[in-house]
């Protein structure tokens, strides 16, 4: 570990890259304590701190939710974008082709991207202030004109083109995934206060319950680490044919197939499913409509119970898991392209029967982390009540994207100093 660390000090390119990515998390820290002008945050904190559906959110947002911050949506919009468009490459043939032309497909779906990232932002910002509006009866965002109402908006939607940029310079330097080390730091970020009000709140009788959290804590890293780096190698020969007159071939590899292919997207569909009744409910709660009103009020209730709404998470977390895998793994792709390179799998017919084959081994590899996805999902549910400690907030979901994110941005470090060693070896 020093080693490295000496070897990325030494290495100036690196180092400096390293430090404007930090510079640049610093400014999004700054920016999520700035209050869009005109709203009281005090009020909101103790209304985020009863709401366990907004607190979810607001803790992917690093409190600028509850802040009510200029980067309140904080880079929700370009992921819901990014997904979008994930989904509609594989049904709009026009896409499908455009994603195949290199860098240049991979820009222009970019740029669309960042296209629809706007009124999506307009859309989620105005939702969310009428949801506030609504719940509390204007008294947490008092009575806003239309004047106030669309310089907010704009504000917000500002906010989030202003991350999403932020988040393309960081990707640009190779230290990692822009967007996820904000969501990474967004998550951080409240961990020493959480750790705080565990020792306040932690007497001598609570001392057993703290140690068997932290050892649960533990487990839980050493597994995901384990499942995220976990892989099913399927053997693949390429067989030998003569190319001028040289033999070419005859070299045996390896297929990796991810237990977790879909990594957190599962979760995040998962989690807008869970939010969307309740908060569509929360409108037409005081209905005049009695039948309305009943049903609001009964959708905001059940997803109130704790067991429906772990059953309901784990469910969906499974479902969103196979569908994810389905959407990005194409077995009939990847036999073709082996047939094409000559590459077959030993004991497996080339064509429709390898096809068939990886389309299996993977249906059975993804049980295994739709399983454990939808454990990581329902942790906080089971732990919390179990240790009768609820003041960290740093769940399994949360667990599940900051090791993730550690291990991409190390794997990344490595890799660029790999390639300047790359004369030595």
């Amino acid at each position: 570990m020093l080693a490295k660390l000496q070897q990325i000090f030494k290495a100036k390119d690196i180092r400096n890259n390293i430090l404007f990515v930090l510079a640049l998390l610093i400014v999004f820290r700054i920016a999520a304590h700035i209050p869009v002008p005109g709203v009281n945050p005090g009020d909101l904190q103790a209304y985020f701190e009863g709401n366990q559906v907004l607190g979810l959110l607001d803790l992917f947002s690093g409190g600028a939710m509850q802040n009510f911050s200029i980067v309140m949506l904080g880079v929700g919009p370009y992921i819901t974008a990014s997904i979008i468009f994930q989904l509609l490459v594989m049904i709009i043939p026009k896409l499908e082709a455009l994603s195949k032309e290199g860098e240049y497909g991979k820009g222009k779906i970019n740029q669309y991207t960042r296209i629809l990232t706007v009124p999506l932002a307009v859309i989620q910002g105005y939702s969310f202030i009428r949801l506030l509006s609504s719940q509390t009866g204007g008294a947490l965002l008092g009575n806003m004109t239309a004047l106030q109402l669309v310089t907010t908006l704009l504000i917000v939607t500002a906010g989030t083109i202003f991350l999403m940029w932020l988040g393309e310079l960081i990707t640009e330097k190779h230290i990692g995934n822009g967007v996820s080390l904000l969501i990474f730091a967004g998550i951080v970020s409240g961990l020493p206060q959480s750790l705080r009000n565990t020792f306040i709140a932690v007497d001598n009788t609570m001392v057993l319950n703290l140690l068997i959290f932290a050892a649960i804590a533990l487990i839980t890293i050493a597994a995901i680490v384990l499942i995220t780096e976990g892989t099913r190698n399927i053997p693949v020969s390429y067989a030998r044919h003569v190319v001028g007159q040289k033999n070419v071939g005859g070299v045996k590899t390896h297929l990796p197939l991810r237990v977790n292919q879909a990594g957190v997207i599962p979760i995040i569909f998962a989690i807008s499913v869970l939010i969307f009744p309740p908060m569509v409910a929360q409108f037409f709660v005081r209905s005049q409509v009695d039948w309305i009103a009943g049903f609001s009020q009964w959708t905001i209730d059940i997803f109130a119970d704790q067991v429906f709404y772990a059953a309901f998470y784990f469910l969906m977390v499974v479902f969103f898991t196979y569908f994810y895998t389905s959407v990005i793994f194409k077995p009939t792709e990847i036999a073709e392209n082996l047939q094409k390179q000559g590459g077959f799998i030993p004991g497996i017919r080339p064509g429709r029967h390898t096809s068939d084959y990886l389309g299996t081994t993977m249906t059975r590899i993804v049980f295994a982390g739709a399983i454990f996805l939808g454990l990581i999902a329902i942790l906080p549910l089971v732990v919390g009540p179990m240790t009768g400690i609820a003041t960290i907030g740093l769940g399994g979901t949360s667990l599940l994207i900051t090791v993730a994110v550690v291990i991409d941005t190390v794997k990344q470090i490595d890799a660029q100093l790999v390639m300047r060693d790359y004369e030595g070896f």
